[in-house]
């Protein structure tokens, strides 16, 4: 019998994003937020006041699905738009409490699917996996 290569890194990196959007998608679905959604909203909490560009680099999606994303969040009360003093064409985007309520209500939930995706993991493999991966998305960053 032939041995099978195991698949590549690109693969396997892929496939986790994908299984971990999807139970992500599931988790949020009761709340009306996408995964994406959520993913901004957890990138304004680390660092608030950001502009659209900002927080579409820092979300991972292009500026022109950042747009539709943050009107979509602004009209359902998650955030808020200011005018960025520095600059006339520019807004600075914050979280509203109800961006913060919604956060903390899914908070235990995501730490558990994280925990399941983990489960089998020492604390050093925990560690050593995220430098890994954050290693890996700045080389290429």
């Amino acid at each position: 019998m032939k041995d099978v290569a195991p698949p590549s890194f690109l693969y396997s990196v892929k496939q986790v994003e994908l299984v971990t959007r999807a139970r992500l998608d599931e988790l949020l679905k009761p709340s009306g937020v996408t995964a994406l959604q959520y993913t901004a909203l957890t990138v304004l909490e680390r660092r608030d006041g950001m502009s659209a560009a900002e927080l579409a680099r820092n979300s991972f999606v292009t500026p022109q699905s950042m747009s539709d994303l943050v009107g979509a969040l602004e009209r359902r009360g998650l955030i808020d738009r200011t005018p960025d003093p520095t600059s006339r064409r520019r807004h600075l985007i914050y979280l509203t409490e109800e961006g913060r309520a919604l956060l903390a209500l899914h908070a235990l939930a995501v730490q558990e699917l994280e925990d399941a995706m983990l489960k089998g993991f020492t604390a050093r493999e925990r560690a050593a996996f995220r430098d890994y991966l954050n290693r890996a998305r700045a080389a290429l960053g």
